[in-house]
């Protein structure tokens, strides 16, 4: 019993057609019309029957073969054959997918089966009555289904769609020329479903099952995708992970599609062109009943949606700048309901802070919760440095050892520096929920200036809000952002912006003041550059959308309308002696980490009262008092702090006014 494979039927239907082509020819051969062992020698015979009228030859073929008992047993076999064949809802199916004519259905039945087949191709060269021609022709085909013998036209959808090509780059108008199949064609007829290994690297399918178990976390965007009324060219635009290939998915489900994904990177790295792969991408779109969703479509050629066009397929594309052509979806960043949704969706523990204060991508999100699941602070931000790493030779990440309790300062600068925080950690609800993004069109960051002398808790202060509010803390080299080329330093501060702004990162300015000082009239080239630089940087950080900290110990020489731009100034003053006697208690502890006293009797109000020194100098201090201490094996007493702390003060141009014996 023959089996009903679609390979076998397209093999069987050949078979029988060439049984019936061959019985023709054995009968001129018997009529010496022939050369039945095919010699080098070319009798008169046989050139009388290859010039006799067409017409008359292929009548008296018709009659011999409504005539012949042997010939009529063969046509029925050849018509179960050609029923056979169109009842297979493989083969159907496919040649109704790429619009295949009658008479290019027939010709890639005879190509494919000679492909599949080896044996036929020996059968070929019979029929041609040529043992060079072991390839199938037009001109077979035409013998073999009674049709005019003329190759398929150079743009039907035989070649448009690359399922079969004739050898050698000869022409598609010879008839005489041999083709050959595409090899995922023949595969995929083989195996009974489409399968092209030249894409088994580069494409992936997302079904519209797994689509639609996903959160729609762009319900406005999707709306205008499902209103195109003839939607050829689809721009998704948008950053990286921002969900692009997911409301791809999305919007094929809602027609009834899947989604066959094209990784254009792996592409380029194979060193395969987007273009020669563009065709067989459309054909296992076509074939899988999906959609072609090209990602990071930036560097595909034009030409690649020409071919699609001319196709007739519909193309989506991921951008992360909008495209010359093609309907363009922009796709902002998540509101924060939307940014609880997709955390929901992948964690079931409560959503962390930083889901709030940050607006992370869908795919940031989702790495968050599984690095964390909403425990593991940390674990999530080295998840977010892998996520979106900021690679900047011009930012270094500082630790954030520090907390609210390390942090020694007046009442009221406290107050500030916690209204700070709480206005990052809002920021997204009031501006979001409250509509208050009207009043910030320009950028929804919040930047704040720290000013004051040096060792007063600028930089300790942006360490603790950075641990506070769950964010990595960056500080800008100025040395490597400062250069003498014109539009360099502009360039390099954009890049700055950038790399935090999309990182969620905290960015600090330490002396600030070489940055952002006071515009100059123009003397000189230079003074006009310069100035040009502090413009930009001006109106950079108005429209910076993440959280940036200005540290300077020379506020007045900063431009006032830089000023302007700032949500917070911060006035860092020296501490008072209430907050001296705080920073020694918390420099000098009375107890090593193993439970060893290693202090003896401190004047704490002397320390407080008398030196008027700064955070960072009584941490100096204390330091230095421990090494001269256990230098000398003795505990840490009043004589090795105050020798410590004339250090410090010698630093500054001070003298100590306390003498040794009026401390005890």
């Amino acid at each position: 019993m023959r089996s009903d494979t679609t390979q076998d039927l397209l093999i069987a239907r050949i078979r029988a057609r060439a049984r019936l082509l061959a019985r023709w020819m054995e009968r001129l051969w018997a009529e010496e019309r022939s050369s039945p062992d095919q010699g080098l020698v070319i009798t008169a015979s046989e050139v009388e029957r290859l010039l006799e009228d067409p017409v008359q030859a292929a009548a008296a073929e018709l009659r011999f073969r409504a005539t012949d008992p042997a010939c009529v047993a063969l046509a029925a076999s050849v018509a179960q054959a050609d029923a056979a064949l169109a009842a297979d809802a493989c083969w159907s199916g496919l040649c109704d997918a790429f619009g295949l004519a009658a008479a290019e259905r027939d010709f890639l039945n005879l190509v494919l089966a000679a492909e599949l087949d080896c044996a036929l191709q020996r059968v070929i060269a019979y029929l041609h009555d040529d043992t060079r021609k072991i390839h199938p022709t037009p001109w077979l085909a035409a013998r073999l289904f009674d049709t005019p013998p003329r190759g398929p036209a150079p743009m039907s959808a035989l070649l448009r769609w690359r399922l079969a090509a004739p050898i050698e780059a000869a022409s598609a108008w010879w008839p005489g020329g041999g083709w050959r199949a595409d090899p995922a064609v023949v595969l995929s007829v083989a195996a009974g479903h489409w399968r092209d290994p030249a894409l088994d690297d580069f494409a992936q399918g997302v079904t519209a099952a797994a689509a639609a178990a996903l959160p729609c976390l762009h319900p406005r965007a999707l709306e205008q995708l499902l209103a195109f009324a003839d939607p050829t060219e689809i721009e998704l635009v948008g950053m990286d992970g921002i969900g692009r290939q997911t409301l791809a998915a999305q919007f094929a489900a809602a027609r009834g599609l899947d989604l066959l994904v094209v990784d254009s990177n792996a592409l380029l790295v194979a060193g395969k062109t987007p273009l020669e792969l563009a065709v067989p991408v459309l054909r296992m779109a076509r074939q899988s009943n999906a959609i072609a969703y090209w990602r990071d479509a930036d560097a595909v050629p034009a030409a690649v949606w020409t071919q699609a066009r001319a196709l007739g397929c519909i193309v989506m594309r991921g951008r992360r700048q909008p495209g010359p052509s093609g309907h363009a979806i922009m796709l902002d960043a998540l509101p924060t309901r939307l940014r609880y949704a997709a955390w929901a969706h992948w964690s079931t523990a409560p959503a962390p802070t930083i889901v709030t204060t940050q607006r992370l991508t869908p795919a940031e999100i989702q790495r968050c919760a599984r690095a964390g699941n909403g425990v593991d602070t940390e674990a999530m931000r080295v998840a977010l440095r892998r996520a979106v790493p900021v690679q900047s030779e011009l930012l270094t990440l500082l630790p954030c050892p520090y907390d609210w309790d390390d942090l020694v300062v007046h009442a009221d600068l406290e107050r500030q520096l916690r209204e700070f925080e709480t206005q990052v950690r809002l920021r997204w609800s009031v501006m979001e929920e409250w509509g208050f993004d009207r009043l910030a069109h320009l950028g929804h960051g919040i930047s704040a200036l720290f000013g004051g002398p040096s060792g007063t808790g600028k930089t300790m202060a942006a360490q603790v809000l950075a641990r506070a509010l769950g964010l990595d803390l960056y500080r800008v080299d100025l040395a490597g952002v400062i250069n003498k080329y014109v539009g360099e330093t502009e360039k390099r501060l954009r890049d700055v912006f950038d790399a935090c702004g999309r990182a969620g990162a905290l960015l600090f300015f330490d002396e600030a003041d070489a940055l952002f000082g006071s515009r100059m009239q123009v003397k000189e080239a230079h003074d006009r550059f310069a100035n040009i630089e502090i413009d930009y940087l001006l109106q950079r950080i108005e429209r910076f959308d993440g959280v940036a900290i200005l540290a300077t110990n020379r506020k007045n020489d900063l431009d006032p309308a830089f000023l302007r731009r700032l949500r917070f100034v911060v006035e860092f003053l020296a501490p008072r002696p209430a907050e001296r006697l705080a920073l020694w208690r918390r420099a000098l502890l009375p107890e090593a980490p193993s439970g060893d006293v290693i202090l003896d009797d401190i004047d704490w109000d002397t320390l407080a009262e008398r030196l008027q020194l700064t955070g960072a100098d009584i941490k100096s201090a204390a330091l230095a008092a421990a090494f001269l201490a256990r230098a000398e094996g003795e505990r840490i007493g009043m004589r090795h702090v105050l020798a410590a702390a004339q250090r410090e003060l010698t630093k500054h141009g001070a003298t100590m006014r306390v003498r040794l014996q009026e401390a005890r």
